[in-house]
């Protein structure tokens, strides 16, 4: 690859080969569309070896939809979703929860880290149980969090405790779940559905795939009519299979999980090379692919005039995110350049 790899997303990162060769594959003569073909049922079966459940699963295009049907399936219009205050599906979705449930509300939590606790779920159902407020029947959880933190199994369980208590339905959203179960070392079973998750969309775009994203029902009985949901959203994919093949030959292999683990030791090995340096804080500790710098005015435009792309956002904190392709060489590159930076700063 060329030296100017950025680390603003891992979404800059192009298609493993493992996803690229099982669309190679699956390019080879016609199927059935629709996801009645051979590479979508392989698909399914690898996901269910994988998460050792007989779930019930669906692709999609994004992680958008992944999210906002998954959440529509398991609340009516006046009912709401209890999120933390930074979660990607009240930041970053431009209402779409909202929309695909025809009004459900999304409430939100107050957090630090951007973890919710049985708390504040239990704050907002018992806070008023009123007809004038929108029944709280969904927790949604980003796994791992919009700061890059990850749940903890306790977390999970415990969250999944009170939703069962208060008769709520566990959302989790895995944008990133491959990183979290690799910062764990856990069964992907382990941090799902055996902790008490109903439903998970789980991110194949940040995990090397080209595109595409998975919804899996734990509870079968939660997926009724998901199917027209998909149709409905424009999400029903017409060749399948280029969006499911790539789920297959990724589990098969392994490669989900080296690929995530990867990205989340490029995290650290930048975190270490920039802890400690003049006019530089980590702002979260780093449990998955992602660094959150606070720098000064000055460190952020110095980086920019050097040529390096970062969102600035959440606290004001510069994020830097790895993947799956990210080379040493450049990570290390951009830890010269800010301590080259701060060294400057300091004179």
């Amino acid at each position: 690859m060329p030296n100017t790899q950025q680390f603003a997303s891992d979404n800059y990162a192009g298609i493993c080969p493992e996803a690229l060769r099982a669309m190679e594959e699956a390019n080879r003569g016609s199927a059935t569309a629709y996801g009645d073909d051979p590479w979508t049922l392989r698909a399914a079966d690898a996901f269910r070896r994988t998460f050792e459940t007989d779930c019930e699963l669906f692709f999609v295009f994004n992680g958008t939809a992944a999210n906002s049907l998954a959440l529509a399936s398991l609340c009516q219009s006046y009912e709401s979703i209890i999120a933390a205050d930074i979660a990607h599906v009240e930041t970053d979705e431009c209402g779409a929860p909202e929309f695909f449930s025809n009004g459900a509300k999304i409430l939100v939590g107050r957090t630090t880290n951007g973890k919710l606790t049985p708390e504040t779920i239990r704050a907002f159902v018992l806070g008023r149980t009123d007809i004038h407020f929108p029944r709280p029947k969904a927790v949604t959880i980003t796994q791992p969090t919009e700061t890059g933190q990850v749940y903890t199994l306790d977390e999970i369980r415990a969250i999944s405790a009170t939703c069962r208590e208060l008769g709520l339905r566990l959302h989790m959203d895995g944008a990133r779940f491959a990183n979290a179960v690799e910062t764990l070392g856990c069964a992907p079973a382990e941090m799902t559905w055996r902790a008490g998750v109903d439903v998970m969309s789980f991110g194949g775009t940040k995990n090397g795939m080209a595109i595409g994203e998975a919804v899996i029902f734990f509870d079968r009985a939660l997926a009724e009519g998901f199917d027209y949901r998909c149709k409905q959203a424009g999400q029903l994919a017409s060749k399948m299979r280029f969006l499911s093949a790539p789920w297959a030959v990724m589990f098969e292999t392994g490669a989900w999980r080296t690929h995530a683990a990867h990205a989340n030791a490029c995290a650290r090995h930048f975190a270490r090379q920039v802890e400690g340096l003049p006019g530089v804080e980590i702002m979260f500790p780093v449990e998955a692919n992602g660094v959150f710098l606070k720098l000064s005015e000055t460190l952020t435009a110095g980086l920019h005039a050097r040529g390096w792309r970062f969102y600035t956002f959440i606290g004001g904190s510069a994020r830097f995110m790895f993947a799956w392709d990210s080379q040493i060489a450049r990570v290390d590159a951009l830890a010269a350049d800010l301590r080259a930076l701060t060294t400057a700063d300091a004179a």
